[in-house]
This record gives structure tokens, C-alpha cells and sequence, in this order.
């Protein structure tokens, strides 16, 4: 098909004349920097070359909102942000400066918010029930619960709250109402009372409501509305019934079609039950203009090609590109750390994935799973042919497939074909299933296999039964929260082989790739997703990009790791104690080397809070909701400890010493690779100098824009970078700006990727260009050194060569060093004499840079 003059898949690409974005600064709005403060970084921004500011969500959200995602209101603009007419006032300055908008939009869910009311269509449906009328907003089982929505806020069981007279009944003006009003007080929380109960006893009273008030526990058996993941305060929204679309989205299609915005990231669309259909609305309504979805991919997985979208976010590019500059060579030895610290073998990630599936699946997620094999036993019921299949039956398969389910999702919408590798993915996830379970559930499984891929199966004629139709959305929806908690949020934080490859989106199992698979993966997403998105950095993102960096070069020292490790060891043997977990003293020392800089350790408060929340998620010796604080505070006092201790500091300044050439060369590598491959660049917010930070909310801290516009002026006066932070900073300046001006290489219709031959594998070398004129001639050339460590101990580059293309007319200068080259074989030494990495466009177009 023929889209836009461009041959590949369909809707990939907006029409033309409308704006895409060439590059995006990602900032993150709050109450401390606001839309307004947005403004004063327009013309750094500007200047630094991005096209596009990506910002965080600006739809009123829940009180104190830190992030965006509790949103409350879609039809306005956060107040704590400045409002509309801070967002008109940032619109105009950037529109001002030759900047675009894109906005983070969040379909998926609606925050329950303290006191509710702050969402008026959630104190709505308490109020009146299933007949509000906003009561088709909410993802409810109003057969389930007695027909009452779950309020699980008490902090003990109801009987309890009672006898302690913790609730109150009081006469309320609340705000969006007329009229006082009585309501129910528990401490911050305030209900509305159903009209006519107000003068019955307090227990009677609870009874007639339209939600049930509950202890917090009760969630995990008996919640009755589907959430975000496991977080009861963010509840779901079905956007797939037209009028809440409308309602939920009439604000940003506005901004959109009046050219106030430019484009939208999507967060989280798998939690849609029609991710697909939404994305064809969502382009119908603001004609097919330019959207990414927050997708996870399986690393054989590839975006449905029928989506209405440019592509993903970019976590399937962060890993590729990270997994690039990672030594195969290291993997052994490293294992063999991880097997000594903390007895777990090399191969047993997926074994651990397993168990922790099974955890949150009995745990966390134990309501999701139940609402769907309530479901399956019913339909199964139904049907006088399945009526054998018991609902224990039924439950068990559907813990198997989830367990075994490797994908977020499997695309299958109820009335339409799957796509033939989807299904097969889908029925390897049976096949393992299927090794699980006794003989005498295999035929329960099979026929549950059936029914998910919306075969006849059972009665003739009964495939489109909406209770059909349901099940398959509804496990859908339901892999997703699997996968999420028990890999990203559980696994992750007890893998330990090494913790960088432990990122969101991420495949540890795959530890490193070659160059040619990553040329690979570019040249594919030139032909099914060159406006996707990629990025090193996100406000999900585990850790930054530059621990990240400096977690990978492990693998590059990987027998001096070893040593280092038993150095810390020796050192700190009268803290390793028994009780510490080996899982978390490995985890401790990866991040130590991951976040020690020159300056020092990471601070003390940053480093325990991180720690609290690596143990709580691993869930090993202690979570989040039975938190053992003995445990925690044996490890606490561990890293406290080491991050002062003089053997300690001396270990990691002599590590410092060792790997300083090979992060440099790792860190402007990477950054270098992600801006200049195809798709639309991301930056993530103080990521163009190196940037220290952990999970959120540690990456969510302000950035000191002003020392990093004082850096890039001194830069662009023609100053010689002075350090590592200035060095990153040139090359993510230079990068943005070539973007920019040559923004048909990278964006256009026409735009190409080409490999380009070295004689050695340490070096990725590849070139960017406009083939619209039929002779593909490379407009920009990046040369990046990998694995410098390798590469050091073979004496370095000596006569290894690139051969760089013909140049458009007088040859080519680095925008980095600015030196000049001529086409042709030419030695990597002298293309990287100054820099690790090489950002060659021609002569004619690059000014002389120091």
C-alpha cells in the first residue's frame, strides 16, 4: 500500500502538510515547575535544537498530584500546572521560538481521589449508583458486591470502624454543588450519602449505599472495578463506549485541530479494551495526526501493523541500543558473581518470572484473576456443551496461561481474524500451559484456548455472544497487569545477573546484541515505524540513562568486577550478616557502581528511599503492605555504612579510575546512536548532561536548566569541553541541531538508514539520508566506539578503517571536533582522535566547531 507517496504500512504516517515532530524534550510538570516555568526554558530548549516540548499530563489531576496520571477532570487544565491560560501563554512562546507541543494523554484510567469529589463523574456513580450517568465511565461489576461499588479506604475491618465511631455523618457544601449536602467522613476521606438514608442508623445507613465501604485489604479477594495494575486509587475508564470518548477527549481534539498541539504519546493502551478501535477514533477525530503508544514488546513482538499509530514510545529501541554496547564477554563471569553472592544459577531468570507471576497472581492481582474466572465459568455454564468444565477447572487453566502468556497482549478483537504470528504466539503460551496442569484439565484448557481465540467451540452459532466477546477482552486486559507486576515490578528487582538490563520494556534474557542486529532493527523501523519514537530516559524508566551507561562497562571489566566485588565484601563483612538477603547485597553493590561519581556516593536519603522501594518490590523479605523493618533496616545500614566507609570510598575512586574511558565512550556512544537512528528522538528532561537518577520519583527531581544553558552558551562560544558533562552536552546539542536542519533525513517520507562497512566490530558506523532525489546520497555519517575496554586491549584502533560514503560536494567535518574528511576508507583513528564518537555531515553545512 501506498501511504502518502511512501511504501509501507498503513497509517505509520500523517498526511502530509500536518507536523511531526523531528526530536522531543520530555519536561515534567508539577506544582514546582509549571507550565509557566515550562515557558522560561523555551528559548535553552530552542537553542539546544529539540522541535518539540513533550510534556508530562496536563489535565486536572488528584490533589498533590506529583506526576499527572491521577486525572480527575478531563475538560480542564490542571490548575496547580497555571491553567489554560498557562498553557496558551507556554503554546504562544514556543510557537514563538519555532517549537511544537506534544502532550502525555491517559486513556486508561481516572483517579479515586481524597476527598472523591475532586472526580465529579466517580461522586456521581457513589452517589446515585449504576444510574448515574456517568455510571458507563467506570469499569464496575454491578453484579458482583451486591451491586455496590468497593470502597476499600478503611484502615481497619468495617466492624472496627464502627465500634470506634469513625465515621461521621455531617451536612457538606461541596464544591460543584448548589446546595449543602450530607456526606460520610471517614478522617480525609468524605462520601456522598444516598438521597434518603441520612436519618438512619449508622450501620443501616452503610447498607443502603451504592458503594460498600471496606477495609483496604478486602481490595485483593473483592474489588469490583478494574484498575491500573494493582492501584485501587486509579480506576478504569471504558473510553471504548463513544460518549465517554467524547467526554474524556473533546478537550485535547480540540487542542489538537486548533494547531495548539502538535501530537500525543498514549499512555498505557493495552489496558484499553480496544486499544485498536480507540486508535482509529482517536486519528478520525484529529485527522490521523501524529500519535505513539506507551507499548511494551516482546523481543519478537512487533506493533500490530493495523494500528493507527506512528509507533511505540521507544523502549523497544532503549533496550537494542543499550544491548549493543554491552560485552558478551562479561556474561560468564558475571553469573558467576551473582552465583556466589546469591546462589542463583544463570538460567534461572525464567524460572524466577514464574514464581512471581504466581505470587501476584494470588496476591495483588487475585481479584482481576477471579473476575475472569467467574466469567468463564458462567459462560462455560451457559452452554450446556461446556457445562462439565468446573469453574476450579477453568481458574486453574487461566492461572497457566497467564503465567505462560510471554506478550502484554494478543491482539485478538471478538468478531475479527488473528493475525497468523500472533496466534502462534499465543498457542506456545498454551503448549507451555498445557505441562502444568493434570491430564484431566487439559480438555478445560483446550476449550479455554478456543474460546480466547473467539473460536465456535461448545454450541454451534454462540461466537458472538457479548459474554464471549467479554472474556477476550478481559484476559487481554488482564496479561498486561501480570506481566507488569510480577517482571518489571518483582522480578527485576531480584535479578541480579546485571541490573541495567533490568529495565522497563526490557530483556535481560537476551544480556547483549550485535551491531548487525541493531542495524537490523533500525532498518526495520525505517520501513513499519520510522516516526516511532526512541528514547534512553523516561519518567518509567528504572534508572537513568547514565547508570545505565555506567552498569554496562560491567561487562566490559567483568574479572576486575569480580575483584571489586570481593573488595566491598572484605570490607564490609561485619555487616553481612546472615539475615541480609544476597539478592539485595548484589543489588546494593550494581547500584553503588551505577551511581558513584566523582562528586561521591548518591546521597544518603535518595539511596535509602531507592532501597526501600528495590526491597518492597522484590518482595523477598518484605512489601509494601507488611513491610518488615528489622530487614530493612539491617540493609539500610549496610549501604549507609558502605557509602562511607574509607575502604569503600577507596574501592570505588580506584573503579572510577579504571572505567573512566570506557563509560565516556559508552556514554556518548549511546546517546549519540538513539538520536541519530530512525524515529523521533527523545530527551529525556537534564539527560543532555550525564544525570544521576533512580525510579520514580527520584527522576522526577528538578533540573538546574540554568547551569546547563550556562554550559551550552559556553559550548557554542567555541569553549573546548571541559569534562564529560560538557562533552555529552555537545553531542546531544550538535545531534538536536542536525536533526533540525536536516530534517528530511530523518523525518521525511524519504528518509533512509544505511550500515556502513568498518573492518571492525568495536565501531558503529552507519549513514543517515534523503533518497527523495533517487540517488541516496548520506546527508549525515556517526561513527560511535563500542566496547572500548575490547578495543583497548587489542592496542586500540591502529590501521582498522571506515569507509565513508561520497560526501554531497567538499567532503565532511565532524560537528563535534571539526575536523574535516575526505570520502572513502579513512582510519577510525583519526575520524576518533578527539572523541569517542563522530557526527560527520558535510563540510559545506557544519561550522567549524572547537
Amino acid at each position: 500500500m501506498n501511504t502518502h507517496g511512501r511504501e509501507g504500512p498503513r497509517l505509520r504516517r500523517p498526511p502530509d502538510g500536518h507536523p511531526i515532530p523531528v526530536s522531543t524534550y520530555r519536561l515534567q510538570l508539577n506544582a514546582d515547575f509549571t507550565l509557566d516555568d515550562a515557558s522560561l526554558r523555551v528559548g535553552y530548549l530552542a537553542r539546544l535544537g529539540v522541535t518539540h516540548l513533550y510534556l508530562s499530563p496536563v489535565l486536572a489531576a488528584a490533589p498533590g498530584s506529583t506526576h499527572g496520571y491521577d486525572v480527575v477532570d478531563h475538560a480542564t487544565l490542571s490548575p496547580a500546572l497555571g491553567g489554560a491560560a498557562a498553557f496558551e501563554r507556554l503554546s504562544r512562546t514556543a510557537r514563538a521560538a519555532g517549537l511544537g507541543l506534544v502532550l502525555d494523554l491517559v486513556p486508561n484510567h481516572m483517579a479515586v481521589p481524597v476527598p472523591v469529589w475532586h472526580n465529579r463523574a466517580l461522586w456521581s456513580v457513589l452517589a446515585e449508583g449504576a444510574d448515574s450517568p456517568f455510571a458507563d465511565w467506570f469499569d464496575v461489576d454491578w453484579t458482583a458486591g451486591d451491586g455496590a461499588l468497593l470502597m476499600p479506604v478503611l484502615g481497619n475491618r468495617i466492624g472496627e470502624v464502627l465500634a470506634a465511631d469513625e465515621l461521621v455523618l455531617a451536612d457538606e457544601k461541596v464544591p460543584g454543588e448548589d446546595e449543602p449536602r450530607a456526606v460520610l467522613r471517614y478522617f480525609d476521606h468524605v462520601l456522598p450519602v444516598r438521597a434518603g438514608t441520612e436519618n438512619l442508623p449508622m450501620a443501616e445507613l452503610l447498607e443502603r449505599q451504592h458503594y460498600r465501604l471496606a477495609w483496604w485489604k478486602v481490595a485483593r479477594e473483592e474489588l469490583n472495578y478494574r484498575r491500573f495494575f494493582d492501584v485501587d486509587t486509579l480506576a478504569a475508564v471504558q473510553v471504548e463506549r463513544n460518549e465517554v470518548f467524547d467526554a474524556t477527549h473533546a478537550l485535547v481534539v480540540d487542542l489538537l485541530k486548533r494547531g495548539v498541539v502538535d501530537g500525543l504519546r498514549i499512555d498505557h493502551p493495552d489496558g484499553l479494551a480496544a486499544p485498536k478501535a480507540y486508535l482509529e477514533r482517536l486519528a478520525a477525530q484529529t485527522d490521523h495526526a501524529w500519535v505513539v503508544v506507551e507499548k511494551i514488546l516482546a523481543p519478537d513482538e512487533t506493533l500490530p501493523e493495523d494500528w493507527a499509530t506512528a509507533g511505540t514510545t521507544g523502549y523497544d529501541a532503549l533496550w537494542r541500543i543499550h544491548a549493543a554496547f554491552v560485552d558478551p564477554a562479561g556474561e560468564s563471569e558475571l553469573a558467576s558473581v551473582m552465583r556466589r553472592v546469591t546462589g542463583d544459577e544463570a538460567d534461572a531468570l525464567p524460572r524466577q518470572i514464574e514464581a512471581a507471576k504466581r505470587e501476584v497472581i494470588e496476591h495483588s492481582l487475585q481479584a482481576e484473576v477471579q473476575r475472569l474466572a467467574t466469567l468463564a465459568a458462567l459462560l462455560c455454564h451457559d452452554d450446556i456443551r461446556l457445562r462439565d468444565h468446573t469453574a476450579q477447572a477453568l481458574h486453574d487453566c487461566l492461572v497457566e496461561l497467564l503465567i505462560e502468556a510471554e506478550r502484554y497482549r494478543y491482539y485478538l478483537v471478538p468478531g475479527e481474524s488473528m493475525d497468523p504470528g500472533v496466534r502462534a504466539a499465543f498457542l506456545e503460551s498454551v503448549s507451555r500451559a498445557r505441562s502444568h496442569l493434570a491430564d484431566d484439565r487439559h480438555a478445560t484448557l483446550d476449550v479455554l484456548a478456543s474460546l480466547l481465540q473467539g473460536q465456535e467451540i461448545g454450541s454451534a452459532g454462540r461466537t458472538d455472544e457479548p459474554a464471549r466477546a467479554e472474556l477476550i477482552v478481559r484476559f487481554q486486559q488482564t496479561c498486561g497487569p501480570v506481566m507488569a507486576k510480577a517482571v518489571e515490578d518483582t522480578t527485576f528487582y531480584r535479578w541480579t545477573h546485571l541490573i541495567g538490563l533490568n529495565e522497563v520494556g526490557g530483556a535481560p534474557e537476551r544480556w547483549a546484541i550485535s551491531p548487525e542486529e541493531l542495524h537490523a532493527f533500525a532498518g526495520n523501523a525505517i520501513d513499519h515505524a520510522p516516526l516511532a519514537m526512541t528514547c534512553l530516559s523516561t519518567h518509567d524508566t528504572k534508572r537513568s540513562e547514565d547508570v545505565r551507561m555506567r552498569l554496562n562497562v560491567l561487562s566490559e571489566f567483568a574479572p576486575e568486577w569480580a575483584a571489586h566485588v570481593r573488595r566491598l565484601r572484605d570490607a564490609m563483612i561485619e555487616r553481612l550478616t546472615p539475615r541480609i538477603d544476597g539478592r539485595i547485597e548484589n543489588f546494593l553493590w550494581q547500584t553503588l557502581a551505577g551511581t558513584w561519581s566523582e562528586a561521591g556516593p548518591l546521597e544518603a536519603t535518595r539511596l535509602e528511599a531507592y532501597l526501600i522501594k528495590a526491597m518492597r518490590e522484590a518482595k523477598s523479605h518484605t512489601n509494601w503492605t507488611e513491610p518488615d523493618a528489622d530487614y530493612e533496616a539491617d540493609v539500610l545500614a549496610l549501604a549507609l555504612a558502605a557509602r562511607q566507609d574509607p575502604d569503600v570510598i577507596a574501592a570505588h575512586t580506584d573503579w572510577l579510575s579504571l572505567t573512566r574511558e570506557a563509560v565516556r565512550a559508552t556514554t556518548l556512544g549511546i546517546k549519540l546512536v538513539q538520536l541519530m537512528l530512525p524515529g523521533v528522538a527523545d530527551v529525556y528532561q537534564g539527560s543532555e548532561a550525564p544525570i544521576v537518577s533512580l525510579v520514580d520519583p527520584d527522576n522526577r527531581r528538578s533540573v538546574d536548566f540554568d547551569a546547563l544553558e550556562a554550559r551550552l552558551a559556553t559550548l557554542d562560544a567555541g569553549t573546548a569541553p571541559q569534562d564529560l558533562a560538557d562533552e555529552k552536552l555537545l553531542v546531544t546539542s550538535r545531534a538536536l541541531r542536525a536533526r533540525r536542519d536536516h530534517e528530511a533525513v530523518f523525518t521525511g517520507q524519504y528518509a533512509t538508514y544505511r550500515p556502513l562497512p568498518a573492518s571492525t566490530g568495536n565501531a558503529i558506523v552507519f549513514a543517515r539520508s534523503n533518497a527523495n532525489d533517487h540517488t541516496d546520497t548520506a546527508r549525515v555519517v556517526v561513527v560511535a566506539t563500542r566496547l572500548a575496554r575490547s578495543l583497548e586491549r587489542y592496542g586500540g584502533w591502529q590501521e582498522h578503517s571506515v569507509t565513508l560514503p561520497t560526501a554531497p560536494t567538499t567532503g565532511w567535518r565532524c560537528a563535534l571536533s571539526g575536523k574535516t574528511f575526505a570520502s572513502g576508507a579513512t582510519r577510525l583513528a583519526d575520524v576518533l582522535e578527539s572523541f569517542p564518537v563522530a557526527l560527520l555531515l558535510p563540510a559545506e553545512d557544519t561550522p567549524e566547531a572547537t
